[in-house]
């Protein structure tokens, strides 16, 4: 599940949401409050108000799915002073483990652009 693809939009909801809610609860919250197309690849996250259970929800050729973590100890790390916060992949699994995503801080890394893929590739 977790495949680190950074192409993967991460959708965190930083209110509480009542962990009752399943699969159409969960889209329904993705789609009346965040204002987004559950069936688009991403990844939506929701956090109790406790803090120490995370919902993740996303569509996966043909259906959905739901991935859920409850910790024994300690509380998942979000920011209260917004409503969404989106982040990658790598991001995501941080704040699973127990980091405190907003202090990270990503350096600027060499990546090739479309153009200059197509060409390498056709060098290759």
């Amino acid at each position: 599940m977790m495949n680190g693809d950074t192409r993967v939009r991460v959708v965190v909801y930083n209110r509480p949401v009542d962990m009752r809610k399943s699969f159409q609860g969960l889209r329904a919250l993705t789609q009346n409050v965040l204002h987004e197309d559950p069936l688009s690849g991403h990844w939506f996250v929701f956090i109790n108000k406790r803090g120490n259970y995370l919902k993740l929800l996303y569509w996966s050729r043909g259906g959905f799915c739901l991935w859920c973590k409850r910790l024994e100890q300690g509380l998942f790390a979000r920011d209260r002073d917004r409503e969404v916060t989106v982040m990658d992949t790598l991001r995501l699994q941080l704040l699973i483990e127990g980091f405190v995503v907003s202090d990270i801080q990503r350096r600027k890394r060499f990546t090739l652009k479309k153009d200059e893929m197509a060409v390498a590739n056709r060098v290759s």
